[in-house]
C-alpha cells in the first residue's frame, strides 16, 4: 500500500485535498503539508517529518506530490527520498494537480513506490490538454 503526502508552497496542498474530498469523497492515505510564511522552512521541515512518520505506518512506500521541482517542498521530500535509511521508501513527483491527486486511488495498492510514481505520471499526462475548437458537431448519441 502506498500512502501520499501533497507538499506545496502556501495553502495549495490543503486546497487540493479539500477539493478532492468534495469531488471524490474521502482520500485515504493522503495528507497535506503546506509551506507557510509564518512557519518558514524549519516549520515546514517539522510538519513534513510528522506527516512522513504518520504516512509511513503500514505503508510499503510514501509518494510525495510536490507543486514544483527545486522548491522547498521538493528539496525536503528529496532528502527523504534519497536517504537509503528512509523506511518505507519515499519517492517524489513534481507538478501535482487535481487530476493527479484523484488518480492516487489508481496506484495506492502498489507495493513499489517508484513504480507507483511512474504510473501516476503516466495516468496524469493525458489530462494536460489545450482547449481547441471542435471541427465536427458532437451528438448526444453514445
Amino acid at each position: 500500500m502506498i500512502h501520499f503526502i501533497v507538499a506545496t508552497h502556501g495553502p495549495l496542498a490543503a486546497a487540493l485535498l479539500e477539493s478532492g474530498r468534495m469531488v471524490y469523497g474521502d482520500l485515504p492515505g493522503v495528507q497535506a503539508v503546506c509551506l507557510t510564511e509564518q512557519a518558514g522552512i524549519e516549520g515546514f521541515r517539522r510538519d513534513f517529518s510528522a506527516a512522513l512518520e504518520a504516512a509511513s505506518v503500514d505503508a510499503d512506500g510514501v509518494l510525495v506530490l510536490c507543486d514544483m521541482q527545486s522548491g522547498t517542498p521538493w528539496n525536503v521530500a528529496c532528502e527523504s527520498a534519497f536517504n537509503p535509511l528512509t523506511q518505507p521508501p519515499v519517492a517524489a513527483v513534481a507538478g501535482v494537480n487535481f487530476p493527479m491527486l484523484l488518480q492516487t486511488d489508481e496506484v495506492m495498492t502498489a507495493c513499489d513506490v517508484h513504480h507507483a510514481a511512474a504510473k501516476l505520471i503516466d495516468l496524469t499526462l493525458p489530462t494536460l490538454v489545450q482547449a481547441k475548437p471542435v471541427d465536427t458537431a458532437q451528438t448526444d448519441d453514445f
